[in-house]
């Protein structure tokens, strides 16, 4: 068209023999790609540097395109360096942008990004014809000469280029990066170029429109059209495209026109054929459509039904459930206890699902043999532990279930766990209780599973708790209780360590004018009362024997049962042969024996022994055993003990003359304790020759 479109094609042969192609822009731009839409040419441009000199000057360059300008939106002014200052000005406009580089070889480099260290990418805003680029160093690269002996500073398109901190080295290996520019056909507008036909540049279906620099107008083809504008060659100029095979958008039929394309319907079918309009219908879609959506009511209609019919038939099972649970029994019982604020609730099934998340695994607390507990929060974001008991249907213990659950939910001890009610619902009752959160006893104590032991005076006020607890179980409810499953992991604690005696899965209830009842044995092995083993007579002193027990493990920090021990698995009779030895120093736990609680420890110890005496007679009352340790508790201490010094003296004094107790008493021992407690009988040891014999033929049983 004119010189300043020139593009001098030059043809070389290369070493090898081969010939090569190299198209020059300008004199010595290379040309990498020429793009009639968009009307872009990008060459190839040069990068330049300034390096380490003993004069400490400056580089400076003029960069020139001749007629078409620097696209300011696809080019980018990149500078790389540590010690390097570089400006880009423009000589027409004469605006200034650039960057300041400066780091060390300790500096933490961005493979692959041109962040701002040791790399700066910034635009400039307007398209140019020429520029230039100046290039200093504020202290000559003096800092960073061993990994950064130049700088260097090129305008390059943008994503062409991709830092490596191996560029502040040597950037010589890359030395021309593409450059973007714009071109126009002449420096007129649409309007003024229109007017001379002679000149106007765009051809048949093409329409005139502003460059992208701004310095002149370019062509482009009309919509539908594709090919080279400023040619009005038939193949090679702006012709039709098939838009049915590029973008059809008909639902049914489309037929092409020039620079567009329209659509239609076959025969029997209705609507104006494209995608985006109403399309073609046919009247059996339509009928189509209506028997899909009468099948899909009579669907919703069935589903109904059937979904009506389950729920109907889940209402009736829970409120057999309920009837054949004894609700109705309970509902009495919630009535006559309307004078009470904090009565009995019954919960539904719905509500105990939502609060376990129907009952999932992960919210089990633990399973034991009265049922499996979870932890539940109810709808008042009251924290809770649900019990799923393993109690039948069978209707000949309904009743005592419900007056069970009655009597316990009118116990308002702080040291018992509180009934919050019960789910009659479920083939299963469910059980709510008020959740503990700190465990059970045996953890606390057990040094397998915690190392940070409870202090002699937490156990001793544990000790003190469980026994009111139990007392008040025995003497103050309205009717007496049998817990008969006293043991360490029943006794859970609270963020305080205060006791809460739970589980009454296995209590029984004893009418006010009968002193035992007979039942079938039920228990745990370890803390099981051997009389009520023997005889099937459930008493108090069953209790007592049980938390004599625990007295045991609180002093000694030992199991119930340990079948790995070798001196003897039941604790109780390891214990009470160790103090008919006068050795019961061997057992105690070394945590908490210690000067200062050395009487207080040997008292238990004592009052332990008295509890899990063989005949229930002679074993005291939870009363008297409350009513002892909190007497414990409220002895003041010995002001003759000073110091630490004296505990091997006073543990042998306190600790090594146990037999006394038991008839056994050396000579000058004082005689009150041989007539308070009196000699070990006959009897009493051949009782627990028979427990022995007993546990070696449960263990043997499987029991």
């Amino acid at each position: 068209m004119n010189e300043r479109f020139f593009v001098n094609c030059t043809t070389t042969t290369t070493s090898s023999g081969q010939a090569k192609t190299s198209l020059i822009y300008g004199g010595n731009k290379p040309v990498l790609d020429i793009s009639v839409d968009p009307p872009e040419l990008t060459v190839s441009n040069n990068v330049y540097k300034h390096c380490y000199n003993s004069k400490r000057g400056f580089g400076s360059h003029l960069i020139q395109f001749g007629k078409f300008s620097i696209s300011n939106t696809k080019n980018s002014f990149t500078v790389v360096g540590c010690d390097t200052h570089a400006s880009f000005t423009d000589m027409d406009s004469s605006f200034t942008t650039g960057c300041m580089l400066s780091c060390t070889s300790r500096t933490r480099f961005e493979e692959g990004a041109c962040s701002g260290v040791g790399c700066c990418q910034t635009n400039f805003p307007d398209a140019i014809m020429s520029y230039s680029i100046t290039l200093t160093s504020s202290r000559n690269y003096t800092d960073v000469h061993n990994f950064n002996p130049c700088g260097y500073a090129f305008v390059a398109k943008e994503g062409s280029f991709n830092f490596s901190y191996r560029d502040l080295l040597d950037l010589s290996n890359r030395t021309q990066f593409p450059l973007v520019l714009d071109w126009a056909v002449a420096n007129q507008t649409c309007h003024e170029a229109q007017k001379d036909p002679s000149s106007y540049a765009c051809k048949q279906n093409s329409i005139c429109k502003s460059s992208e620099g701004g310095m002149g107008y370019c062509c482009v083809c009309k919509e539908g059209f594709r090919g080279n504008p400023y040619l009005s060659h038939p193949d090679l100029g702006c012709k039709d495209i098939n838009e049915c095979d590029v973008k059809n958008r008909c639902s049914r039929r489309c037929h092409n026109v020039e620079g567009n394309y329209t659509c239609s319907c076959p025969p029997g079918y209705r609507g104006d054929g494209y995608i985006d309009g109403s399309g073609c219908k046919f009247p059996l879609m339509q009928i189509s459509l209506g028997i899909s959506l009468a099948l899909l009511v009579l669907f919703t209609f069935v589903f109904t039904l059937c979904w009506g019919h389950k729920q109907r038939s889940l209402k009736r099972l829970r409120r057999m459930y309920f009837e054949q649970n004894g609700g109705n029994y309970m509902l009495q019982q919630i009535y006559r206890q309307q004078g009470h604020t904090d009565r009995t609730k019954i919960f539904s099934e719905d509500e105990l699902k939502i609060a376990t998340n129907n009952f999932d695994e992960s919210r089990i607390l633990g399973r034991g043999g009265q049922g499996t507990v979870y932890k539940g929060i109810l709808s008042d974001n009251r924290h809770v532990a649900i019990k799923k008991s393993r109690i039948s249907g069978n209707h000949r213990q309904i009743k005592d279930f419900i007056n069970e659950v009655a009597v316990l939910s009118q116990i308002n001890h702080r040291n018992v766990v509180k009934l919050f009610g019960c789910c009659l619902e479920t083939e299963v009752p469910l059980l709510v209780y008020e959740f503990v959160d700190n465990g059970t006893l045996l953890e606390h104590i057990d040094p397998l599973k915690n190392k940070n032991s409870l202090s002699w005076e937490t156990r001793l006020r544990i000790a003190a708790e469980t026994a009111g607890a139990i007392s008040y179980l025995h003497y103050a409810a309205s009717i007496p209780i049998i817990h008969r499953d006293i043991k360490s992991t029943n006794i859970l604690l609270d963020h305080n360590h205060r006791a809460k005696v739970s589980d009454f899965g296995a209590s029984k209830l004893v009418p006010l004018d009968e002193t035992q009842i007979t039942t079938v044995v039920q228990g745990t092995l370890g803390y099981l009362d051997p009389e009520y083993l023997f005889t099937g007579q459930l008493n108090e002193k069953s209790d007592v024997y049980s938390f004599g027990v625990v007295l045991v493990e609180l002093i000694t920090g030992n199991k119930a049962v340990e079948f790995n021990r070798p001196e003897e698995r039941n604790l109780a009779m390891h214990f009470a042969s160790l103090m008919k030895e006068d050795n019961l120093r061997k057992i105690l736990d070394k945590r908490v024996l210690d000067v200062k609680n050395a009487e207080q420890l040997k008292e238990v110890a004592f009052l332990a022994r008295r509890c899990i005496r063989v005949n229930g007679e002679e074993r005291p009352t939870m009363k008297e055993v409350a009513m002892e340790l909190e007497g414990l508790i409220a002895v003041k201490k010995h002001p003759w003990v000073k110091g630490e010094d004296m505990m091997s003296e006073v543990c042998e004094y306190l600790l090594g003359h146990v037999a006394s107790r038991y008839g056994n008493a050396p000579a000058g021992t004082s005689a009150g304790y041989n007539g308070g407690y009196g000699n070990a009988s006959a009897d009493t040891l051949a009782g627990y020759d028979s427990i022995q014999k007993q546990m070696e033929f449960e263990i043997a049983d499987g029991r």
